[in-house]
């Protein structure tokens, strides 16, 4: 059994790494199919060892990959147990709450600093209706008051809890330059205690709202240049979210993944920083996923995509990754509208504008005249309707080509709009 914030939950064993004996934070699974913590046998095997710890069989080989359907079960459990322990405290906490309710709260919050029930009465309030959720966010001094609690405080629960209460409120906010201010506001030292808090709960947070909803206030408060530049040189935070786009991880948290770092990465300063995090090897995953990916997670790589291969370096990156311009070519169809503006830009910038080899032969390669052909001819928009048949005139010029397109276009007769 394990004690998580007076709540004892039993631990599967299936959970728990067989070295360690804890639950696994990114299971691996060895060529004897033994299942260990990345960490835990990393350790094992760069000790010098050459056996699997469990059945102590020598190893044909070291390398291990992800166990992602048990990483899934083990994000699964650990979210309801969270939820389980949100319900408790929340339960314990939860009555009618009255807006008179709520000023005697927020003035002994102000007074007492701290108190974790209090934030969960906030929580069951806000969680009632829309009104009550604009009634917290535009009630004198309670942003301010919330981003003062993130200001310095370190215990980890208690900064979840202020997160999904901002996190509720955060579209009845309004005045985000505000926002911005109080979040980003510069100590003394130089440092930003508001930005830290919010930091650790993304890393080290238990609950996946939680960690969304860091993502969505960064969000919200990225409006300048000034604001992307600060967040982008936060030690470790492009990193943390490169991460966080793993298709091991919760949907929801990809998701809001991507579109924080699609918020953030306008300058070629970020996106340098990206292709050095190898972000378009990420983003090939994601689109090779299968089912994993959603349509909106497809969408939201390639306009990701989009944007890092839109300067030099990116374009290098992109170009020579061909099984990444391959992937772009198979979503240029049966996704979605948006998705394919994204996937023919993509190509249309480095086959016709750069008129780079390496990716026309990827294009190619994957097949992927005949589904340029059929776009041109479905219900797509004149602007991908443009660039496709740019893109069927630089094929054209190398004759090589030329007999299989002239031979497809003759047995197309009737596609059928996606």
């Amino acid at each position: 059994m394990v004690r998580d914030v007076n709540l004892y939950v039993t631990v599967p064993n299936l959970f728990r790494c067989p070295i360690s004996l804890d639950v696994m934070k990114s299971p691996v699974s060895l060529c004897t199919g033994v299942t260990y913590d990345r960490t835990s046998i990393q350790r094992w095997l760069d000790s010098g060892n050459n056996t699997c710890p469990a059945t102590m069989q020598v190893l044909k080989s070291k390398e291990f990959v992800p166990n992602s359907t048990l990483q899934r079960l083990i994000q699964i459990w650990s979210d309801s147990v969270q939820t389980q322990n949100d319900l408790r405290v929340d339960s314990a906490a939860h009555s009618v709450v009255t807006e008179e309710e709520v000023e005697v709260l927020v003035k002994e919050m102000r007074a007492q600093k701290k108190k974790v029930d209090h934030l969960s009465k906030f929580i069951c309030f806000a969680k009632e209706s829309e009104k009550n959720c604009e009634f917290l966010a535009k009630f004198d001094g309670f942003v301010e008051m919330l981003v003062g609690f993130l200001d310095g405080d370190k215990d980890i629960d208690f900064l979840e809890r202020v997160v999904r209460v901002f996190a509720m409120i955060l579209n009845k906010v309004g005045d985000y330059k505000a926002l911005r201010l109080l979040v980003l506001k510069q100590n003394n030292d130089g440092s930003h205690d508001c930005l830290s808090s919010l930091f650790l709960v993304l890393k080290q947070g238990r609950s996946v709202n939680s960690r969304v909803g860091v993502l969505k206030i960064i969000e919200a408060i990225t409006l300048d240049a000034e604001s992307k530049q600060m967040l982008s040189e936060k030690e470790g935070f492009l990193l943390e979210l490169v991460k966080l786009i793993s298709l091991e991880k919760d949907p929801s948290l990809i998701e809001a993944s991507l579109s924080c770092l699609t918020a953030i990465s306008m300058s070629k300063r970020v996106k340098i920083k990206l292709i050095n995090l190898k972000i378009i090897a990420e983003l090939r995953k994601l689109l090779t996923g299968g089912q994993n990916a959603s349509v909106s997670i497809i969408e939201k790589a390639l306009k990701l995509l989009e944007m890092v291969a839109s300067f030099r370096e990116g374009r290098a990156g992109f170009c020579n990754d061909a099984a990444c311009v391959e992937a772009v070519m198979n979503k240029v169809l049966k996704v979605s509208s948006e998705a394919t503006e994204h996937a023919v830009m993509i190509l249309w910038s480095a086959c016709y504008l750069f008129r780079d080899r390496a990716a026309q032969d990827a294009v190619v390669k994957s097949n992927g005249l005949p589904k340029i052909l059929l776009l041109m001819q479905s219900n797509c928009s004149p602007g991908v309707r443009q660039m496709s048949g740019d893109l069927l005139k630089i094929f054209r010029v190398n004759s090589k080509f030329d007999y299989r397109l002239s031979s497809y276009e003759t047995k197309t007769t009737h596609i059928m709009p996606f």
